[in-house]
């Protein structure tokens, strides 16, 4: 007999796949044959799933991703200068529960922001927050951040982040405020989280973006040394699928 009153206790208590779940189990014949043991594992692995996924769900709205990419759908070209068991290995995450870095460098267009939007969901897909921002965005962030008083917690939310992923590095110098914020975000994150960078520049030329000399030190060796470092190649992603477009428009 469909219990009703259970099926409400469940939707009262906010679990709303069980609920369902167990609707759908009144409803089949064969269910009878399973053991209470059975039919009740069921229920919990369907409302265990179903929060899962809405863990994940939020974890990836969260990060604020500027491309819904994932990894299945990457594009592997000649010389462009990563391989896909490379990616492979990256998407495993093991460099962040290593707390080593990332370095994606490469002209404008070979899909750099978007490999790094995959691989970051590949880290939420496990589990670990991540967060991908701009570089002139971040330093908004931060002055807005002073004006409303805000700043020690913003500054201990980057700090802490699992993964952060810092897109257009090197597309200005730093002033020096902004080579004091590098320097102390450097400093806080060494050794405890994983940092992504994505430049148009390669890593050897970082140390002149910086105004003072002694902090491109600092927050160099904690960046790089311990960063894998990939720069891709190739020709622009935006005029190949452009050109795609025009083929299949002109077919």
């Amino acid at each position: 007999m469909f219990d009703k009153a259970t099926l409400n206790k469940l939707q009262e208590m906010k679990l709303s796949t069980m609920a369902a779940k167990f609707a759908w189990q009144q409803e089949q014949p064969d269910m009878q044959a399973l053991t209470f043991e059975e039919r009740f594992g069921m229920l919990v692995d369907a409302e265990w799933m179903a929060k899962q996924d809405r863990r994940i769900d939020r974890i990836i709205k969260q990060a604020q991703f500027r491309f819904p990419a994932a990894v299945e759908d990457i594009e592997y070209h000649e010389k462009r200068g990563i391989t896909k068991p490379d990616i492979m290995r990256l998407s495993d995450c093991l460099y962040i529960q290593k707390k080593q870095n990332l370095i994606i460098s490469g002209p404008t267009g070979v899909g750099k922001t978007y490999l790094a939007c995959a691989l970051g969901r590949c880290a939420c897909q496990l589990g670990i927050a991540v967060m991908y921002v701009r570089m002139s965005d971040l330093f908004l962030s931060i002055s807005e951040a002073h004006a409303t008083n805000s700043y020690a917690s913003f500054r201990k939310h980057l700090a802490s982040v699992p993964l952060l992923i810092l897109d257009d590095w090197g597309a200005k110098s730093f002033s020096m405020a902004e080579c004091y914020e590098m320097s102390e975000l450097a400093e806080k994150r060494y050794g405890k989280t994983s940092t992504m960078i994505l430049s148009q520049l390669p890593h050897t030329s970082w140390h002149e973006l910086f105004t003072d000399p002694t902090q491109a030190d600092a927050v160099l060796d904690r960046l790089v040394h311990n960063a894998y470092k990939y720069n891709l190649l190739g020709e622009s992603m935006r005029k190949i699928i452009a050109l795609r477009q025009f083929d299949e428009d002109a077919g």
